[in-house]
Parts: structure tokens; C-alpha cells; sequence
């Protein structure tokens, strides 16, 4: 019996073995994300190539075009992403899709992202970027159209211990009666990532 909750306890335990866990602010907007590396638990997938994930931002009005009369949501999102490093570079390029809700709006942004290692020394650099997009075909409820770019330069302080400074650009363009061409939000941020 006692092999048996053993056994069940390692499975549960690897289960949620998370990749990498961030959390970035600034001086009013808060988000966390978790991505789990499929390659920890499948021997048919390659380590750091495919991820699933999650992220929440809790977003101000001072960084968006909402104002202080209307009610603005939490942005929550499910994304996926396969990546692969380019020959024997420093540039890892992936492919993913998302699919993000908020305040009467949702859709399935496909998109693209990219890392290169800058300074490979004692303090390795990164610089990361990401471009999302759905047309209207991919948004749905109130939603018109989403774009999603963001930018980053990551420092390993610590080896899989990052801290980051990043833009973002979220916009959540609203069918013409709803609200019209909205940022949800722009802004600059300061964040932690640690892998596992």
C-alpha cells in the first residue's frame, strides 16, 4: 500500500514540475506565468522544445486606453509554444498559438517568438521578443481583432534565475459598437523567471 501512494505521490509530483514560473511588475500592473516543458515528460519530444502554459495580468487603467468609468477585467491566457534552436547559434525561434480572455473578448492569437543569447560569459544576456495577432476569423464575442508584441532583455544572475526588464503592447480592438480600437495595455515592466 505504502509503494502504492509512493508511486502516486512521484506521478503527482512530476506532474506539476513547471518549466519555468515568472512574475513581473510595475508601479500598477502585476503578472505571472508558468510554462511547463512537455519534453520533462515525454521521451518522444526534445527538452526545451515544446511548452504549454498560463498567464495572468492584472492590469491598470493609467497604462491603457480604458478609463476610470468603465470596468476593466483581468487578461487571462492558455498558450503553446515549439521552438527550436537555428543550426548552432545563438537564436532559439518558435512558433505558438494562445488563446486569451477578458472583459467580453477572447481570441486565438497565433504568433511567433525569438531569443538570442547576446553576452555568453560570466552574467549571460538574452534579448527575447514575441509578436501575436488574430484577425476577426480567430476573436471572438466582442472582438474585432488582438495584437500582442513584447521585447525583453534577460540577465542569468544565477544559472535558470533570470531577471528581466521588457515592453509589452496588448490591444484588444473591440467591434466598432463596443469600444472600438482599445489597448488593453502598454507599458514597461521588471521582472523574475526561474526555470526547474
Amino acid at each position: 500500500m505504502l509503494k502504492k501512494l509512493g508511486l502516486i505521490a512521484l506521478c503527482t509530483a512530476s506532474a506539476f514540475a513547471m518549466h519555468s514560473v515568472e512574475l513581473n511588475i510595475n508601479d500598477k500592473d502585476l503578472e505571472l506565468g508558468a510554462k511547463v516543458d512537455m519534453g520533462q515528460f515525454n521521451d518522444s519530444i526534445d527538452p526545451d522544445t515544446v511548452f504549454i502554459g498560463a498567464k495572468m495580468l492584472h492590469a491598470d487603467e493609467k497604462h491603457s486606453d480604458f478609463n476610470k468609468n468603465s470596468e476593466m477585467n483581468d487578461y487571462y491566457e492558455a498558450n503553446f509554444l515549439m521552438q527550436r534552436r537555428v543550426g548552432t547559434s545563438e537564436l532559439v525561434i518558435g512558433l505558438g498559438a494562445k488563446i486569451n480572455v477578458t472583459k467580453n473578448f477572447s481570441s486565438i492569437p497565433i504568433g511567433a517568438e525569438a531569443t538570442y543569447k547576446v553576452l555568453d560569459g560570466a552574467v549571460p544576456m538574452y534579448l527575447r521578443g514575441a509578436v501575436y495577432f488574430a484577425p476577426e476569423i480567430l476573436s471572438m464575442q466582442d472582438a474585432k481583432s488582438f495584437l500582442e508584441y513584447r521585447a525583453s532583455l534577460d540577465v542569468e544572475v544565477i544559472t535558470n534565475a533570470y531577471v528581466y526588464f521588457g515592453f509589452r503592447s496588448i490591444d484588444t480592438n473591440y467591434d466598432d459598437k463596443k469600444g472600438g480600437n482599445i489597448s488593453y495595455n502598454r507599458s514597461v515592466y521588471l521582472g523574475l523567471k526561474f526555470g526547474f
